[in-house]
């Protein structure tokens, strides 16, 4: 195979997707088998979401972009938690984990090699010298952060054989993108698989990837739990959805029965992958935690100091928050919210796990983080007393009414209300309901923790606010699929981050700083909320970011054809926020920050 055949194509502009169609059994049978057992994807996106980046970025530009998104970044990323260790020593446990991971990895592969020549010993010691480079971040201020370097892509060898194919596993989008990153693959993310795959096979695992429907909705045309048919004999039906997208290779762990049976657990030991990355799965809890660089770098650009009040609006699952408490020496006060009861837990455990004790995390709608004064609007608190209303709730006490947690004294209250609501509430619904009075509250609002909920801030009361704002997420790689974003749901998200904002700009107070960031490529949700910000509120201004490692944002404006338009930087702005290009010499995810300013505000 190729080098080159496991790069990105290019976007053909010309070519549909849903135009695709499986190859006939002539041209399967000569079908260079390297053409089939490769990977290399294709990111196809809505026809009015690539016009709109196009025209943002320029034709070549995005089509970079769109290859940078479909792998993953080429190293791992950690930040140190030098509250409790040094740099230096978390290299010496890397490096001394990476050696036993090979070790462990050789004599996995000798008990399944047909090659008796090969001496053990050799193959031990050989994999045991072969480790990840790893070493400090080289932007200054940040020589907490290790780099962990990984490699690809890789071409695999399938060991293809005329009169036996390759045993083959189709997995889920989801679960090849993180397999992508260095994870192994689980029972649930499996698809499909060959015929009499027993446990200890060798296989080689594919991608499912969601295709056109008739009406115009995407979706799996894989039934979970088929029987992958024999490649050469007939045309293969699941041909289009693995294309091209063939991952790597490993051992089964169960049987092709045991892993449609199960639900959980283990289903592939990867061995072989086209990016070969380090996985850090519960390695050094405690003293490392994963985490993309300009999510760092977001942390460093609000430049906490001890002693403040910070809010962080948007914060599970708690990596820019801990990251804040971190450079703050855990001295001050570090304010997390959303509005996830589980996401609020999983703050809690990660401040706990990382030994943090100056964060506190509140179950709270960020659209809904300025407290409404029923009694008098005008009236002011002290920051101690403006938590209203929080209630610590076990697991075994609360309730959940109409998605709200609530307390028993109260259950009763409640529930007369909604009986007396006569022909508005049928008796399904008050079933419904005595059951979850009855019950207690379901796994989705809680896991068996205490959280904290919250009804607002008073204005004026963070000295620093981080909106790291809910995005189209179309900056995060490795990306498989995009095509279910559409110009339309890019505005709204943009028209969401903007009640977000506004939120943000009241709980600041004057002389304070606003962060914002998004993991998204959009510049509607970017460049246009700077925009918007600056525009709205005449008391903000852009700010000098430090370390200073993205490129420039993005001047101008959009018009469509259907007259709506967007309104960009202008000219002197864009070095003054932080653009992260996936294409770019820092093989980042797409990220974007802004620094805001607060000046004295309007009466």
């Amino acid at each position: 195979m190729k080098g080159g055949r496991v790069l990105v194509k290019a976007i053909n502009r010309n070519r549909s997707f849903s135009s695709r169609t499986p190859p006939s059994p002539s041209q399967i049978l000569l079908m260079d088998q390297s053409d089939r057992y490769c990977y290399n994807p294709s990111l196809h996106w809505n026809p009015q979401v690539e016009e709109y980046f196009s025209k943002a970025y320029g034709a070549e530009a995005f089509s970079r972009i769109s290859k940078a998104l479909t792998r993953p970044s080429c190293y791992s990323c950690i930040r140190v938690n030098t509250l409790r260790e040094t740099t230096e020593s978390v290299i010496e446990k890397i490096i001394k984990f990476q050696h036993e991971k090979k070790l462990h990895d050789a004599l996995r592969d000798l008990q399944t090699s047909d090659d008796k020549s090969v001496e053990i010993s050799e193959r031990v010691n050989n994999s045991a010298s072969e480790t990840c480079p790893v070493f400090k971040c080289p932007i200054p201020g940040l020589d907490y952060v290790v780099f962990v370097k990984g490699s690809g892509p890789h071409d695999i060898q399938y060991d293809y054989q005329e009169d036996r194919p390759a045993k083959e596993v189709i997995v889920s989008r989801k679960c090849a993108e993180a397999v992508l990153r260095g994870a192994q693959v689980y029972v649930p993310g499996i698809l499909a698989c060959s015929a009499h795959v027993d446990k200890g096979d060798k296989v080689a695992i594919s991608v499912g990837v969601e295709q056109p429907g008739r009406n115009g909705d995407w979706a799996i045309g894989i039934t979970r739990g088929i029987c992958l048919v024999v490649f050469k004999s007939i045309v293969d039906p699941q041909y289009i959805e693995r294309d091209g997208l063939y991952i790597g290779q490993g051992i089964t762990m169960l049987s092709r029965a045991g892993i449609f049976r199960g639900l959980s657990g283990l289903g592939v030991d990867m061995t072989d992958r086209v990016f070969r990355l380090p996985s850090f799965n519960d390695v050094l809890k405690g003293d490392i935690f994963l985490q993309n660089l300009p999510s760092i770098i977001t942390a460093h650009v609000l430049d906490p100091q001890q002693g403040e009040r910070i809010l962080d609006m948007c914060a599970a699952p708690g990596g820019k928050t801990t990251a804040i408490a971190s450079l703050m020496k855990d001295k001050g006060e570090v304010i997390a919210v959303d509005r996830s009861h589980n996401k609020v837990l999983e703050i809690h455990n990660l401040a706990a796990e990382l030994g943090l004790t100056s964060i506190t995390a509140y179950k709270l709608d960020a659209l809904k983080a300025v407290h409404k004064n029923k009694l008098n609007d005008t009236a002011t608190q002290s920051p101690s007393e403006d938590i209203l209303s929080q209630t610590s709730q076990p697991a075994e006490s609360a309730s959940v009414v109409n998605g709200n947690l609530v307390s028993p004294t109260t259950e009763n209250k409640i529930y007369d209300e909604e009986m007396k609501k006569g022909p508005y509430a049928s008796k399904s619904d008050l079933r419904k309901q005595t059951r979850r009075m009855k019950n207690g509250p379901g796994r989705n609002q809680m896991t068996g923790g205490r959280v904290n909920k919250c009804e607002g801030f008073s204005p004026n009361s963070f000295d620093r606010v981080l909106l790291d704002a809910p995005c189209s997420a179309l900056g995060l790689r490795p990306r498989l699929f995009a095509a279910e974003e559409t110009v339309e749901s890019l505005r709204r998200h943009g028209k969401y981050q903007q009640r977000m904002f506004d939120q943000a700009v009241q709980l600041v107070r004057p002389g304070g700083v606003i962060v914002y960031s998004t993991c998204t490529i959009n510049p509607g949700e970017n460049e246009a909320l700077v925009r918007y910000a600056l525009d709205t509120y005449k008391f903000l201004s852009l700010a000098q970011q430090h370390p200073r490692v993205g490129g420039p944002g993005l001047l101008g404006r959009y018009e469509s054809s259907d007259g709506y338009s967007e309104e960009w930087l202008k000219p002197g702005e864009e070095d003054l926020v932080q653009r992260f290009d996936p294409s770019g010499p820092h093989d980042t995810i797409g990220f974007f920050i802004a620094k805001f300013n607060v000046g004295p505000k309007e009466a």
